[in-house]
């Protein structure tokens, strides 16, 4: 045997490889432990995390505005309320009212439909062109909107839209609660530059 000393350092030795020995069996046996529970609380789990997802994927929606009009004889009056119907949502898809529509409705453009076309995919806030939009917003028109579109509001200025027979143009997008107003640009408008 050795010093008192040799033997306490040998038994000190001993116990700590016992503890390293005996604690990498618990380490080891809590991993495999812990990696089968995971595959269980991972599927017990999965559904909170897909309703995570789908609760972050619409947060993360995103919006799309309708605006439309005339745009004839575009001007600043126009473009700031493309502006500020962009500011409502992420894209803005415009509706360029007809010819027809127009003269139906208000008289004859000055500018025909092709160059108002072009004039309007020019401004930088516009994402979408739909051409020969109508003037009004109809019940299948909307729904159009909603469905292939994939819409979210309507958007108007805050000037009254009425229809030869008196109705609001604009009235069935309000009746569903898809309708947002802007702020008209005052003292600017084409009907003006005409007159």
């Amino acid at each position: 045997m050795g010093s008192f000393e040799e033997v306490m350092q040998k038994n000190a030795t001993a116990k700590f490889i016992a503890t390293v020995l005996v604690g990498g069996v618990i380490v080891g046996v809590s991993l495999y432990g812990l990696l089968q529970s995971s595959e269980g609380l991972q599927k017990n789990l999965e559904p909170l995390g897909l309703l995570w997802k789908r609760r972050r994927k619409k947060k993360n929606k995103t919006i799309r505005v309708y605006m439309d009009g005339c745009f004839d004889m575009m001007h600043y009056g126009h473009c700031n309320a493309l502006r500020q119907a962009r500011a409502l949502g992420d894209e803005l898809v415009v509706g360029v009212v007809s010819d027809d529509e127009i003269i139906a409705n208000k008289g004859p453009p000055v500018t025909p439909l092709e160059e108002r076309m072009i004039m309007v995919n020019a401004v930088k806030w516009v994402d979408e062109v739909i051409t020969d939009a109508p003037y009004a917003i109809t019940e299948e028109f909307m729904q159009k909107l909603f469905n292939e579109y994939n819409i979210d509001y309507i958007i108007h200025g805050d000037d009254p839209c009425i229809l030869p027979d008196g109705t609001d143009a604009y009235a069935h997008a309000k009746k569903a609660g898809r309708y947002k107003q802007i702020k008209r640009t005052e003292g600017v408008s084409s009907t003006d530059i005409v007159g």
